[in-house]
This record gives structure tokens, C-alpha cells and sequence, in this order.
């Protein structure tokens, strides 16, 4: 009767570690998931926020260049700055947040180069100019900042360029 005790025992104890084991892997099953749907709605409302940034730098640009209107394009133009300032705050509320380039190094994970200049007055990589502005939300980039990067010059060039002296 010992030995049948003793049996039970151990399948008692060994249905019991088994059953724990699908407690806790059914609990991290559950933390997958969750984590990864939080993941899929974050990655959704950044695809959102940064279709919007498009339209916010034609409202920039159109800003800029009503400044040397007339009075009446001007008044307009302080009701679009208002709306302006609206998307911008949404963006930011959001965690979205645009860095400056101009002066950085090129990072491919943040920039798109648009044009290259040879350029020997600051080191290769150096960003020249920036054409549209980048944005991040945390540590990721929803959109890349388009610049102008600076190049070596081409010393073989330089010497084919200049005109010979006789």
C-alpha cells in the first residue's frame, strides 16, 4: 500500500510542477501579446502622426512666403499659423519631435541624403543643409530629415579644374 501512496505522491507533485509550468507559460503568453498589440498601436498612431507632417510643412512653407504679402494675405495667413500651431501641438503631445541636422554628422538611421557638395572647410559626412526636417518619436525616426551632405574633395579634379599656367 506504501508503494501505491508513494506513486500517487509523486504523480500528485509531478501534476502539480506540470500545471505550474502552463500557469506561468500561459502568463507570458498573455505579457506577449499585450506587449505586442501596445507595439502594433504605438507603430500605427507614429504612421499616422507622420503622414500628417507633410501637410505641416506645406503650412510652414506657404507661412514663410506670405510674410512679403499683402495685409489681407497676411491676416489669413495668422488664422493658418493658429491651425499650424494646433498640429504642431498634437505632434509634440504625442511624443513627436522634429531635431535640427545642420552641422551634424550624417546618420543614415536619421537623415536622407538629397545632394552631396565637395566641401573641404568641414569633415566628410558633415550635414550642409537641411531641405526638410526630420522628426522622432522617442528614439525612433518616423520621418528622415533630407539634407545636403558634405564630400571630399576630389583632389584630381581640383587639379584638372583650374587652368594650366605656361
Amino acid at each position: 500500500m506504501t508503494d501505491e501512496v508513494q506513486q500517487t505522491e509523486e504523480e500528485t507533485i509531478d501534476y502539480k510542477d506540470k500545471y505550474l509550468r502552463l500557469l506561468a507559460e500561459n502568463e507570458n503568453v498573455r505579457k506577449r501579446l499585450q506587449k505586442e498589440k501596445l507595439e502594433t498601436m504605438r507603430f500605427a498612431i507614429e504612421n499616422i502622426l507622420a503622414d500628417i507632417i507633410a501637410p505641416i510643412d506645406n503650412f510652414e512653407n506657404a507661412l514663410a512666403h506670405a510674410k512679403n504679402a499683402s495685409d489681407d494675405v497676411k491676416n489669413w495667413a495668422m488664422g493658418f499659423q493658429m491651425i499650424l500651431t494646433q498640429f504642431q501641438e498634437i505632434l509634440e503631445q504625442n511624443g513627436v519631435t522634429p531635431f535640427v541636422s545642420e552641422g551634424e554628422h550624417f546618420d543614415p538611421m536619421k537623415h536622407e541624403a538629397v545632394e552631396t557638395e565637395e566641401n573641404d572647410s568641414v569633415p566628410e559626412g558633415t550635414i550642409l543643409k537641411e531641405f526638410h526636417q526630420g522628426y522622432r518619436c522617442g528614439e525612433r525616426t518616423i520621418r528622415p530629415a533630407r539634407v545636403k551632405v558634405a564630400k571630399k574633395l576630389n583632389k584630381g579634379e581640383e587639379a584638372h579644374d583650374k587652368p594650366e599656367e605656361k
